[in-house]
């Protein structure tokens, strides 16, 4: 049995992943290291039996590298990863610990990317963006590749959440970090960027049906499946992922913080004091949040991961629609659970490729499918993975399908 420590241990995804490893038999120590000792120490009681808890300073490689110190597998939560990525990477190497992260930053994707050398001279495993969207999104793609057709053409990802209990500061400054980017797309068998306040953002902007969620718009995401699948699902031509944070309201006041330039560095004067407008636009997303749930009747998190996968199986059409679903679940869980199975994967030593690599490039879909029921069914959270599927045959029949998972 081998120790895991998880970093990021008290915020809501990596609190989530905790509570799901410390369930099952998987490691024989779990170690919550969090900058909040206090809050980890409460949760590691709470947890119990082979849980305890570190104090970490996610800015102090050295810090990082003592809580790393004697573990099998690091589970990195702490965000945002545009800051934080590379560094705890970097530490995980030096450490020569293998490493797990939920990583949704496509800039912070390219630069682990480019310690893949560094992560195979340590002889480390380093799995990256093992959450949802990216994450099952890109293994439920691999899965269809391998199985369901012989040539995919186009994958294109969807995913809405919102109501979770607590949204902290590092989500929303994801939120603020992916609409000022350029928004990497894979269109027409070529990179291209978007924007998404300009022409070429909007143009990709539509509607979509999510399982137990609703019918929302979605608008373009820097996640890095757009950067990543091309590079290993052979011959297909279009890779898009488009998103919304709920309720719309929600989204929008997000949208307007980085549409009035309120989500700057540069510090301003106020009366005599000065303010960074970044962090006043946190704090006062924030203190709206409540109010625009409530006038949403959002009173609890609800989540849906859509992929839609096209391609064709001896000459003819056939489109695969995958949702992983729940009212009751948002983002907490469906990326917790992910980094959870990515983490336990990792420690089971069914994880073999070294250097830096995404979900598709060193991950069996079917070890992931098969454990995620396993760990849900174990959990009392259900009795498979929630997984729905329905296929669109060359006809435009459209039957749902039950893979047995």
């Amino acid at each position: 049995m081998e120790r895991l420590t998880i970093l990021g241990g008290c915020g809501a995804v990596g609190g989530t992943a905790a509570r799901y490893l410390a369930a099952g038999d998987y490691f024989s120590q779990v170690v919550i290291a969090d900058r909040e000792e206090e809050a980890a120490r409460k949760l590691a009681a709470e947890l119990g039996g082979k849980v305890s808890a570190r104090g970490v300073n996610a800015d102090d490689p050295a810090s990082l590298k003592e809580v790393m110190a004697g573990c099998d597998v690091v589970l990195n939560c702490v965000g945002p990863f545009y800051r934080y990525g590379p560094p705890i990477l970097r530490a995980a190497i030096e450490a020569g610990v293998n490493y797990v992260d939920i990583c949704d930053d496509m800039d912070a994707t390219e630069e682990m990317l480019a310690m893949d050398g560094q992560a195979k001279e340590a002889g480390i495993s380093a799995l990256i963006g093992m959450g949802s969207s990216p994450g099952m999104a890109n293994l439920l793609v691999k899965f269809t590749a391998q199985t369901l057709l012989d040539q995919v053409d186009s994958v294109d990802i969807y995913h809405a959440h919102g109501g979770e209990a607590v949204e902290g500061p590092a989500v929303i400054k994801h939120r603020f970090h992916s609409m000022e980017t350029d928004i990497p797309m894979f269109l027409d068998g070529e990179y291209k960027t978007v924007r998404l306040f300009e022409e070429s953002g909007r143009a990709l902007e539509e509607e979509t049906d999510f399982r137990d969620v609703g019918t929302y718009p979605v608008y373009a995401y820097p996640h890095p499946e757009t950067i990543t699948l091309p590079q290993h699902i052979k011959g297909v031509k279009r890779v898009t992922n488009l998103g919304l944070v709920i309720p719309v309201s929600y989204a929008n006041l997000i949208k307007d913080m980085v549409r009035l330039g309120l989500t700057s560095d540069e510090p301003i004067e106020v009366q005599g004091q000065k303010v960074t407008p970044r962090e006043f636009a946190v704090a006062f997303v924030i203190s709206r949040r409540d109010a625009l749930l409530k006038e949403a009747g959002i009173d609890s998190p609800r989540g849906c991961l859509k992929i839609v996968v096209k391609g064709t199986k001896d000459g003819d059409p056939h489109t695969y629609i995958f949702q992983m679903s729940s009212s009751g679940m948002g983002m907490g869980e469906g990326t917790g659970i992910p980094a959870a199975l990515g983490a336990i994967v990792m420690g089971q030593g069914k994880i073999t490729l070294k250097g830096v690599f995404p979900p598709e490039a060193g991950v069996e879909p079917m070890d992931m499918i098969k454990l995620a029921g396993e760990v849900i069914k174990s959990s009392g959270k259900g009795e498979r993975a929630p997984i729905f599927i329905e296929h669109v045959d060359k006809d435009g029949k459209v039957e749902a399908m039950d893979l047995k998972f």
